[in-house]
C-alpha cells in the first residue's frame, strides 16, 4: 500500500459517473428518463422540462429534492422510474475490480441513487462482491449530497473514524462535507456534468481521472 494511504481503515466511493468512465453516458440515460418524467407530471414540452429539471439539480442538489420540495412527488415512484435503464453501455474494468479487491479494510458506496439500481449496476461492473455496505439516498433520509446529514449518518451507522476514511467523487460539491468532516479526498476529474464546480484545492485532495488506474498504483499487486 502506498504509504500515504496506509492509515485509511474505510474506502468511500460514489457511484454513477465515478466507478465507470463517465464517457459511457449511462447517466444520460437517466437524465432523459428524469426530463420525460417532469413532462408527465407537469404537462409541460421536453424543453421547458428540461429547464425545470436542471433548475432543481442546480438549486436542490438533485433534481428528486427539488420535485419533492415543489410538487411533492413519491421519492419511491420517481427513482424506480428514472433509474429503470438497460445497462449495456457498462463494461467491467478488471483492473478496478481486482485493485478494490486488494483494498485494506471496508468498501462503502455513498449514492444520491437508489439501493435497487445500484445493486445492479454494481453488479455490471462487477464489484458487487466486493462492496461491504450500500448508502443510498433513502438510508440518508432522502438527503442528497452534498448535504452533510448523509454523511454524517454513514459515519455513526457504521463507526467509521473520518480521520481514517477516504471519500472518491466525480463532483468536488460532494467532497466539500467529507472534507469538512476529516476524511481525505479523491477528486475523479472526467468530464462530468458539472463535476468541477466548486473547486477549491483545499477540498481536494488528490485529482485523478480513472479510479482503477488510481487504486491500481496505490494497492501494490499481491503476485
Amino acid at each position: 500500500m502506498d504509504p500515504r494511504f496506509a492509515h485509511i481503515r474505510d474506502w468511500i466511493f460514489d457511484l454513477d459517473n465515478c466507478l465507470y468512465p463517465a464517457g459511457s453516458r449511462l447517466f444520460e440515460l437517466i437524465d432523459q428518463k428524469m426530463t420525460a418524467y417532469i413532462e408527465r407530471l407537469l404537462n409541460v414540452d421536453a424543453i421547458e422540462a428540461r429547464r425545470i429539471q436542471k433548475m432543481h439539480f442546480h438549486g436542490s442538489g438533485t433534481t428528486l429534492a427539488g420535485l419533492m420540495k415543489h410538487h411533492d412527488v413519491d421519492p419511491h415512484h420517481f427513482m424506480g422510474d428514472v433509474h429503470d435503464v438497460p445497462l449495456d453501455r457498462l463494461t467491467q474494468d478488471d483492473r478496478l475490480v481486482a485493485a478494490i479487491g486488494r483494498l485494506p479494510g471496508r468498501k462503502f458506496i455513498h449514492t444520491n441513487g437508489n439501493a435497487d439500481y445500484a445493486w445492479k449496476v454494481l453488479d455490471r461492473l462487477g464489484l458487487a462482491a466486493e462492496i461491504d455496505h450500500l448508502h443510498d439516498i433513502f438510508a440518508a433520509d432522502l438527503t442528497p449530497k452534498p448535504e452533510a446529514h448523509g454523511y454524517r449518518k454513514l459515519l455513526d451507522q457504521f463507526g467509521v473514524e473520518p480521520t481514517q476514511a477516504l471519500m472518491v467523487e466525480d463532483m468536488v460539491r460532494n467532497l466539500t462535507p467529507a472534507k469538512q468532516l476529516g476524511m481525505t479526498t479523491v477528486w475523479v476529474d472526467n468530464g462530468s456534468e458539472r463535476g468541477n464546480h466548486g473547486y477549491d484545492e483545499a477540498i481536494v485532495d488528490y485529482r485523478i481521472t480513472d479510479v482503477g488506474e488510481w487504486l491500481d498504483s496505490i494497492v501494490g499487486n499481491d503476485e
